[in-house]
């Protein structure tokens, strides 16, 4: 059985695309930029609350990829979910005497 030929200017639905997501979290490069929607897949919210976060004053950093898309670096992903860690584990447990 043969699938029906996509036509021109469809986009592909979003559960047939291939996202950056499927691959291992550590091959994930620090400048690589993610789309919204993988950035919320990949911090498991929804689409509503990720652009609740995003205007938001503790946002991450977010990158233009043109005037209509944006999307967030590995990078400032990461440095956002530290920074809202509770209780962090002091680094160095001998100093805090």
């Amino acid at each position: 059985m043969k699938h029906p030929k996509q036509k021109r200017g469809q986009k592909t639905p979003m559960r047939k695309r291939v996202l950056a997501l499927d691959a291992p979290l550590t091959s994930l490069a620090d400048d690589q930029v993610l789309t919204f929607h993988e950035w919320c897949a990949l911090n498991r919210i929804s689409e509503r609350t990720g652009r609740r976060i995003l205007n938001g004053p503790d946002a991450p950093t977010v990158t233009m990829l043109s005037p209509r898309r944006f999307g967030v670096t590995v990078r400032a992903n990461r440095e956002w979910q530290h920074a809202r860690e509770k209780g962090r584990l002091v680094s160095n447990p001998g100093a805090a005497r």
